[in-house]
């Protein structure tokens, strides 16, 4: 299963200003981090503020920064808001299914409890879980007590690396 931009820009956002807890974040200060559109990023902003995850300031001086605690956001609640399909295979939507095997194919079953099971484990991920603290003034990762995912923006493609 591959998330969309989409799905990726909104975790993005949402783990910088987990990040940032102390204060307003602006789109452009995360367009110029994520190396992001500021168009695409604005669109994902005013989701996630419809959705109640953020909240925004308009203005000088405004921004936007995280409307409930991160540890009170999960993950899969961010994916299934941002995501537009979860159709792995054709038979999944009833509307569009031409599946000559439909009445007799176990396939969707199997593909149904791997997306529930995809599904359940991120539930079981906060955005707390996943965003990186900024560190105080002269400290290293090293004085950081827990062990983080920390999240590298694409210089050449997405990825993970866990530290501490």
């Amino acid at each position: 299963m591959r998330l969309s931009e989409y799905t990726d820009y909104s975790l993005r956002v949402l783990m910088y200003c987990a990040a940032h807890p102390d204060r307003l974040v602006t789109i452009g200060e995360l367009a110029e981090h994520h190396q992001v559109s500021k168009n695409h990023l604005m669109k994902v902003v005013n989701d996630l503020a419809r959705q109640g995850v953020v909240e925004t300031t308009r203005g000088r001086g405004g921004g936007l920064r995280l409307a409930r605690a991160a540890n009170d956001i999960r993950v899969g609640d961010v994916v299934r808001a941002s995501e537009t399909d979860f159709r792995m295979v054709e038979c999944f939507d009833p509307d569009t299914n031409t599946c000559t095997l439909s009445p007799t194919c176990r396939l969707k079953q199997v593909f149904g409890n791997a997306l529930q099971a995809y599904l359940r484990e991120l539930d079981g991920v906060t955005l707390a879980d996943i965003a990186t603290p900024v560190l105080p003034s002269g400290a290293t990762p090293a004085d950081r007590k827990t062990d983080t995912l920390v999240f590298h923006p694409p210089a050449g493609g997405r990825r993970l690396r866990r530290t501490g």
